[in-house]
């Protein structure tokens, strides 16, 4: 067994030799040297890392693993499970962060003194930035617990030491929460900001729910206190979630922190809390909130939820700890704004001017992606007497510029700064004025009274005018009329039909077929100086260029808070790559992309012009045999490891004739792309003018 005791399953084992899951089996079939199993179970065992890395560099089938994933192998395979290493592994990059010197000092000497000195030097830190009402599970361990951890939290310190400790831990609270999302419900950045920004400057920020912090921490990048006023206080009913958000908001600010375990409606660690803004993403479709124990609860100043609205409690929970005329915005499924269960509470907090605004999302913007989610808006009544309006929005057609649907998840495909621009806006004027003349667009005012009738359905859709301006019949003209444009383009730019190709001298100085080209790696090329790698961060920016933007084709449309991490910004000429899903994809940046922000798994290849041609470089790295390569296979996704990337050795003048077959194979795929997005704008534009009237038969 390894020293540290890392356990990798055979999963991991592909991920690091970049090869598929049933190659492994065969390496324990066919190699009687193949290191025994060390645990797990007799269908799914596990291997010491230590041993698997041994023997993979003894068959030539491991030739470098990149720092980040062996630190990752390492935690993702820690004895008491990922959750627990990724917080040992943050409480040292704290250390690292607040308290460098001490660090350098402790891990100066062997194994067994760092694992000795760990344990008060993590103390020094911890103490000071949560105090004694700390998560449990942010105790320091004791040094015996400590010493098995120490090669993982070497390799962290040593990563940090490149990209950064709050990079650092953000990747693999990342890695972390892709590799389990049945447990975790993470909030996209993008409606994460949002919902801060509907919020407001606020100096205490309460998330009743905060899972791993996000909206916490785009509280703190907007909230206007001074550092040392702001307070975030967060609750979560598992226990390494709020240990996972203490640590996560303590490297990103030097506010008040104060986190909890336990269920906030069941256990409220804030009771005695008012803050200034809520923000909430509460689990949904609870059966099992509390509906029996909790009847005669304080909190139910607007009802007693049933049974089936628990989204209706936790709005009455977060209106519960506001201060006077304080704003809480909760993430709510679109159910709950028409079930006929919760209509006598809808009602109250219409009559009572608690509820302000419901804004209907576009489909994707969180899980569950296939449905719209709401955002509601309220705000705890004080003395000024209930508003007589209320703002609903259906920012729905605002997503992809009311073109066709993008691949969905995480956000992706949703045009985030029109929609937070859209949202913002119509909400400080209502907000400012208190209602707004009614309007074409995707809001208005509506009266109280319009609302309060038997159903009391606060659906958007339900109360807003169709939209007419996008898809008018001079409008529909005007996209016919590009589609036929684009149509023509597309079948000009068809490639000819393919010829095999011919092996003469001048194609690459030899007779050899192209599979006999001398090969090298995306990491051959990076540590020669030929190009440089760098991977998506969370610096702030207000265009970042997302995993589902290079896979839709579209221009950036993510936005990212302030977390004090310098972004990478992309250039005209560089090389994105998604490493998630599989492979099979490469766009060259162009000048209206360049200057965005690169975003989260994506990898950005910068290559020398002297050395190589971009087009040439994107073209090969699209290859389907490439990626089957280059990519490793996991329970719950596909990743693509870019330094494992091939290409041939081709002199310049040779990649820039290939680069120039794959630059006019780009164009026609853009062109291609662009007449299906028109083409389904078109028909959808002629189906609703043809059922509302706008457009006659003939």
């Amino acid at each position: 067994m390894s020293d540290n005791g890392t356990e990798v399953t055979a999963a991991g084992i592909a991920r690091l030799a970049g090869v598929g899951r049933a190659a492994v089996s065969n390496w324990r079939r066919r190699h009687a040297d193949f290191p025994r199993p060390v645990g797990g179970t007799e269908t799914s065992p596990s291997y010491a890392l230590a041993e698997i890395e041994s023997w993979l560099r003894g068959q030539g089938k491991l030739a470098e693993v990149p720092l980040e994933e062996r630190v990752w192998q390492q935690l993702a395979g820690h004895p008491e499970g990922a959750a627990t290493a990724l917080i040992r592994t943050g409480c040292v990059l704290l250390l690292l962060h607040d308290r460098h010197p001490v660090w350098l000092e402790a891990s100066a000497g062997p194994d067994p003194i760092l694992a000795d000195l760990l344990p008060d030097a993590l103390e020094r830190v911890l103490a000071p930035r949560f105090g004694t009402a700390r998560p449990p599970a942010l105790a320091a361990p004791a040094a015996r617990a400590l010493l098995p951890d120490v090669p993982l939290l070497r390799g962290a310190a040593e990563l940090a030491a490149e990209s950064g400790a709050r990079q650092t831990f953000e990747f693999l609270l990342g890695r972390y929460l892709d590799a389990s999302p049945r447990h975790h419900t993470p909030t996209p950045d993008g409606l994460a900001t949002l919902m801060a920004d509907l919020a407001g400057p606020a100096r205490s920020v309460l998330d009743p729910a905060c899972g791993t912090g996000g909206l916490l921490r785009a509280a703190a990048s907007r909230t206007g206190a001074e550092p040392a006023g702001r307070e975030l206080s967060g609750q979560d009913g598992a226990p390494e979630s709020a240990a996972l958000t203490a640590l996560r908001l303590a490297l990103h600010t030097r506010a008040t922190l104060r986190t909890a375990a336990g269920d906030s409606l069941r256990a409220d660690a804030h009771a005695t809390l008012r803050a200034d803004a809520v923000l909430c993403h509460p689990p949904f479709n609870e059966r099992n909130w509390g509906h029996d124990e909790l009847a005669y609860d304080a909190r139910w100043e607007y009802g007693f939820p049933a049974r089936t609205e628990s989204e209706l409690a936790w709005v009455q929970h977060a209106l519960a700890r506001l201060k006077d005329d304080g704003t809480a915005v909760l993430l709510m499924p679109p159910a709950a704004a028409g079930r006929r269960s919760g209509r006598r509470i809808r009602a109250d907090l219409l009559r009572r001017g608690a509820l302000r605004a419901v804004i209907a999302l576009p489909a994707g913007a969180a899980p569950p992606h296939s449905i719209p989610l709401h955002l509601w808006v309220l705000r705890r009544p004080g003395r000024a007497p209930a508003a007589p309006e209320v703002l609903l929005m259906d920012t729905g057609r605002l997503a992809d510029g009311g073109a066709a649907p993008a691949p969905r998840g995480r956000g992706g495909g949703i045009d985030w700064p029109a929609v937070h621009t859209a949202v913002t806006d119509a909400w400080r004027a209502f907000d400012r004025t208190g209602g707004a003349a009614p309007q074409p667009g995707p809001g208005r005012a509506v009266p109280v009274i319009d609302l309060l009738d038997d159903d009391v359905d606060l659906t958007p859709a339900r109360h807003l005018p169709a939209p007419a301006a996008d898809d008018g019949t001079e409008a529909l003209s005007a996209v016919r009329e590009r589609l036929g444009a684009t149509l023509r383009l597309s079948a000009d730019l068809t490639p000819a039909a393919p010829a095999p190709a011919q092996c003469t001298d001048d194609d690459a100085g030899t007779t050899e077929r192209a599979a006999r080209w001398p090969l090298t790696t995306i990491g051959e090329l990076a540590r020669a100086g030929a190009l440089s790698l760098r991977t998506g961060g969370n610096g702030a920016h207000a265009r970042v260029l997302t995993d589902h933007d290079v896979l839709a084709g579209t221009g950036p449309s993510g936005i990212s808070p302030d977390s004090g991490d310098e972004p990478v910004l992309v250039a005209a000429g560089d090389v994105v790559v998604p490493v998630l899903g599989g492979g099979g994809v490469a766009r060259v940046v162009d000048e209206a992309t360049a200057g965005a922000a690169l975003g989260r798994n994506l990898a950005l290849l910068r290559p020398d012009p002297a050395a190589l041609d971009p087009w040439f470089l994107a073209g090969f790295l699209r290859s389907t045999a490439n990626s089957r390569r280059a990519s490793s296979h996991t329970s719950t996704a596909t990743r693509l490891d870019v330094r494992r990337l091939q290409l041939p050795r081709l002199p310049l003048d040779q990649q820039r004739r290939y680069g120039g077959h794959f630059r006019s194979l780009a164009e026609f795929e853009d062109a291609l792309r662009l007449a299906g997005r028109l083409g389904e704008r078109l028909v959808r534009g002629l189906h609703d003018g043809l059922t509302d009237g706008t457009v006659a038969p003939d």
